[in-house]
């Protein structure tokens, strides 16, 4: 039998459509949710990352243990946020911790993007990792997510965004500036990090039942606590978690949540060395 992965989401992945679905498949997650917030997040899910980040979790969740009975599962991996629902699924977190915390993540979040000003974040397409890199270095910004063979995201400053993106394309890059409310996975979140090393301490985190790849080393999961609080700050290393996976035997992947994007990444990170 192929070895699976399964693959979870993160920001970008939410669908406001799928509300009622997850509220009738997991009413007490859905609640549960509903009431840190102070409202159904779906609705107003593109509105902020505090809305954002609990909708993919519960949409995930739910996904999952629909899947959950008839799978099995030889490694799991989420990108930044969808490491919640992985770890979740792996039995490392409970459901509830697992959503308490994407409530507490998205809050802390949008809260330091807002202290810290005005910041954004750059696709940088068509070119190797260490041009983006280059790139982000000359303008002062940094590396957030390595996804795949020409899809570089780099982040930092509104103004150095924008310059960086002119000179993107005098270098023969293509840069698309993304729509999101801050520069995540860099020193711009470091407002956010120390409360939810916090939070996270107090979490009572089990065994995994097969492997979880962590963004943050492209390895498992040795200390979740302090993973998941440093990848707040430090980029999501997506195109090496793929490798990792190719290399462990995974024949085959399945993306857990809403969206395609991981299903993506999967063949442009893949199609050279499955080749």
């Amino acid at each position: 039998m192929a070895a699976v992965a399964y693959l979870f989401p993160g920001q970008g992945a939410q669908d406001p459509a799928l509300g009622p679905a997850v509220r009738d498949s997991i009413p007490d997650l859905f609640d549960l949710a509903a009431g840190l917030i102070g409202c159904d997040p779906f609705p107003v899910c593109g509105e902020s990352t505090r809305y954002a980040q609990p909708a993919i979790v519960l949409s995930s969740l739910a996904l999952w243990r629909d899947i959950a009975p008839t799978a099995d599962a030889a490694a799991f991996a989420g990108h930044s946020l969808g490491e919640l629902g992985a770890l979740c699924a792996a039995g490392v977190l409970s459901e509830r911790d697992a959503v308490e915390l994407a409530v507490l993540r998205g809050e802390l979040m949008a809260r330091s993007g807002e202290e810290r000003g005005e910041s954004t974040m750059l696709a940088v397409l068509k070119g190797t990792p260490e041009a983006a890199a280059q790139l982000a270095a000359d303008f002062g910004l940094f590396v957030a997510n390595d996804n795949a063979p020409g899809q570089v995201v780099i982040a930092g400053a509104v103004d150095a965004v924008t310059q960086a993106r002119g000179a993107a394309r005098e270098r023969g890059l293509r840069a698309i500036e993304l729509d999101v409310a801050g520069a995540f996975h860099t020193p711009f979140m470091e407002g956010a990090r120390e409360p939810f090393a916090e939070r996270l301490a107090e979490i009572e985190f089990g065994a995994a039942t097969v492997p979880v790849i962590c963004g943050l080393t492209a390895q498992p999961f040795v200390n979740p606590r302090e993973e998941l609080a440093e990848a707040i700050t430090a980029p999501v290393r997506w195109r090496e978690v793929m490798l990792t996976l190719h290399g462990m035997g995974m024949e085959g992947y399945v993306d857990v949540g809403p969206g395609t994007v991981l299903e993506k990444l999967v063949e442009r990170n893949l199609a050279e060395v499955q080749a």
